[in-house]
């Protein structure tokens, strides 16, 4: 199916969206049925969501599947999930499950109608209790680019009932350039991070030759000033990457596509799910997401799951298959659905639930996932860093360590790379570039689920001018070191820094996990100079980082 759609600012872009109708088998106008809309991953195409599209109608719902703009045989460019954009094709998209006739291009600008289905169950009222025109009960579901694009509709359309994003993000500048300093305000900093070299260049490239060349030739516009992206996007590549953190008018821009600039318009249920797996859209995110929702009262609830964009598998009896009494998540979205969209009495689930990868199990992952009533089920335990180890009591007299940021930006350790990290790299460290605290080996399993904090001070060998691009950029990582001394990157996460005053005390979240310290296995902290992953400070600085009560990791520690 093809939709001719009119978005942008003063609704007069004209775009082609290509789309797929599922019908449920028993569907017609005297059986009436929800609907959902979802929609493709960046670059991807409604291809990819035959699957979840079909489990949905196979339990009742009338579900359109549609490429976004930009990709997948959709015209227009990538707008990056902005509410003008995006958020207006899907509500175009709404009005025709609810009983407004489409148009449809068939080339040569010739349109024809397309008749909207009579199946659909529509609703006197929307969220706000006023009466809409083609108001159909309709619910949204996707994946990262995806999911986002929920939040954008939710925005601007008051007759979505409920939204179920999924690995995406909460500030698109927190994403691509964090600073994991804390700001008090979510993921959102006013000092930018560092940017993802990795991620950004890539994401870059996919999106600009997934069109390909008969996407370009049948419209021209797409390929330029920027191939399929919009030219800010594109300005923060060129621009951004070389000095490792976007200018403000760029921040604004991707701030400007994010929830966290309009989360006060998001009104309806929301299940947010996020991967353990993921250095693209971090757990933090959707924390963030999920905290602003429910301090202004929007009923919200949370999963973290084994899958997102560094490891897209999900773990068996998880997701999508067969049977969803056998997968623990499709259960939950069905469930999900099934309550706020036929007013079902079934449960929605608990307020936050967490796979667990150490816990064995056959069959459906239910067993391997832990439920809370709050996000927070971690007690707060401080280790200190003292000489070269992670000790429970401070050691004012240990030494303190001294390293080297590297120049220019450069790395000074590889690991896995974000994108890609089933490539196996060495992990290694030029000598000099890192401090590192290593604890005790555990005496028992010990569980973490949540964001680690870092407090710490620091020394610079000479004062910085303040400015964003003689700031001390440093990244801290955590480790589970084995028995064997072998030390893992747990699931490959880091914590920019960009420390534009030195002599203040540095507070610190990392990227939250859920992640098993085994009876023989020790916490390693790491703060390293340089990173493979990211664009480093531009400035090479010797910063020393003294012992005492100050300095201190804090782990959320969950009771086995």
């Amino acid at each position: 199916m093809h939709f001719a759609v009119l978005i942008g600012p003063g609704d007069d872009v004209a775009c082609d969206i290509v789309a797929d109708l599922y019908t449920p088998v028993a569907a017609d106008a005297g059986n009436k049925v929800p609907a959902i809309v979802t929609t493709s991953g960046f670059a991807q195409s409604k291809e990819e969501l035959v699957r979840p599209a079909t489990l949905l109608a196979r339990d009742g719902y009338a579900v359109l599947a549609y490429s976004g703009l930009g990709f997948g045989g959709s015209s227009c460019k990538a707008t990056m999930d902005s509410p003008d954009y995006d958020g207006k094709a899907a509500s175009q998209l709404i009005s025709f499950l609810g009983g407004r006739e489409g148009i449809a291009f068939t080339g040569a600008d010739h349109l024809i109608p397309v008749p909207a289905p009579d199946y659909i169950v529509t609703d006197a009222t929307d969220r706000d209790g006023i009466a809409r025109e083609h108001d159909p009960r309709v619910g949204m579901i996707g994946n990262s680019y995806g999911g986002q694009v929920q939040f954008a509709v939710a925005s601007i359309d008051s007759r979505v009932d409920t939204i179920v994003p999924a690995v995406t993000w909460n500030d698109l500048s927190y994403s691509l350039a964090p600073n994991d300093i804390d700001s008090g305000a979510g993921v959102t900093s006013a000092v930018p991070g560092a940017g993802k070299l990795l991620w950004v260049l890539g994401l870059t490239a996919i999106g600009a030759a997934n069109p390909g060349v008969a996407g370009y030739a049948a419209d021209p516009e797409r390929a330029v000033p920027c191939p399929n992206l919009t030219p800010e996007l594109c300005a923060t590549v060129a621009t951004g990457l070389p000095r490792g953190y976007p200018d403000p008018g760029q921040i604004a821009f991707m701030r400007a596509h994010s929830v966290a600039s309009y989360v006060d318009r998001i009104k309806i249920p929301v299940l947010l799910m996020q991967g353990e797996n993921d250095t693209l859209f971090n757990l933090n995110e959707a924390r963030a997401t999920y905290d602003a929702l429910q301090s202004q009262g929007t009923e919200v609830k949370m999963i973290w799951h084994s899958w997102g964009h560094s490891l897209t598998e999900p773990a068996i009896g998880e997701l999508y298959g067969g049977d969803p009494n056998e997968r623990y998540q499709a259960r939950r979205i069905l469930d999900w659905f099934d309550h706020y969209l036929r007013d079902s009495t079934v449960s929605t689930g608990p307020e936050f639930a967490y796979f667990r990868d150490w816990v064995p199990y056959s069959g459906n992952a239910g067993a391997a996932y832990a439920s809370a009533p709050t996000v927070d089920p971690g007690l707060p335990t401080d280790l200190f860093l003292a000489g070269t180890g992670l000790t429970q009591q401070p050691l004012a007299l240990a030494p303190p360590q001294t390293f080297l940021t590297g120049p220019a930006g450069l790395p000074t350790a590889t690991h896995a790379l974000d994108p890609r990290p089933t490539i196996a790299i060495p992990e290694a460290s030029i000598p000099g570039t890192f401090a590192r605290w290593t604890g005790a080996p555990q005496t028992a399993p010990l569980d973490v689920v949540g964001s680690p904090r870092l407090s710490f001070t620091l020394a610079t060998e000479r004062p910085t001018n303040g400015s964003l691009e003689d700031a001390v950029v440093v990244f801290a990582k955590l480790y589970d070191v084995g028995p064997d001394g072998y030390a893992e990157l747990i699931n490959n996460l880091v914590a920019p820094m960009r420390i534009v005053n030195p002599a203040a005390p540095v507070h610190v979240t990392l990227p939250a996990i859920v992640h098993r310290f085994d009876t023989g296995h020790s916490v390693r902290l790491e703060i390293a100079g340089g990173d493979l992953n990211y664009r480093g400070g531009l400035v090479p600085h010797v910063v020393t980082v003294p012992s005492g009560s100050s300095q201190v990791l804090t782990l959320p520690v969950v009771t086995p």
